[in-house]
């Protein structure tokens, strides 16, 4: 399964590249992340809990960071093993560029499964796949720049000299 998309963050390339290579945001971010513990340099490990049409598994994997080029580019390499259920494993190309207002975040994501999960189709097993990139870059985003109003982005102050709120991520780096 491939897929490839964007999507504009409200924030700049320095900020998206941090928080990429951040773990607590990636936990956070991944749907159905229960632990996540390594670094940028070494990987990471985690454990998810999905339900995929009728199975319902614990993956437990690793993830890669590669041919990274800080503020621009890098590829994260996945595999997970959910038992009787099968594997899944892929990776996704990320690709970030400066645009006026923040930073177009690029990703070609290419999948693979196998096992019982492999026996449920390539239309459900698509789908769920599809489904799982957007929540986990809605989700990056969202911890990226904060909640949107009405779907506008706010300048940074409100011109009473306060400042919009910010995503939790932006908090820690402020």
């Amino acid at each position: 399964m491939q897929m490839t998309d964007s999507r504009t963050i409200a924030a700049s390339p320095e900020e998206v590249w941090a928080a990429i290579l951040d773990p607590e945001v990636l936990k956070a971010c991944v749907p159905g992340c229960t632990e996540m513990s390594g670094s940028a340099d070494e990987g990471f490990e985690a454990t998810v809990v999905q339900k995929v049409g009728p199975v319902k598994a614990t993956f437990k994997g690793t993830v890669v960071l590669s041919d990274m080029v800080p503020g621009q580019s890098l590829t994260l390499t996945g595999e997970g093993k959910g038992g009787a259920a099968g594997f899944a494993k892929g990776g996704a190309d990320v690709r970030l560029v400066p645009v006026e207002g923040g930073t177009e975040l690029h990703y070609d994501v290419d999948a693979k499964v196998g096992g019982k999960l492999a026996q449920l189709g390539s239309r459900i097993i698509d789908g769920f796949a599809k489904k799982m990139a957007d929540q986990f870059f809605s989700n990056f985003q969202s911890a990226v720049e904060g909640p949107q109003e009405g779907g506008d982005t706010a300048p940074e102050a409100d011109g009473d000299g306060g400042e919009k709120k910010k995503g939790w991520f932006k908090k820690l780096v402020s």
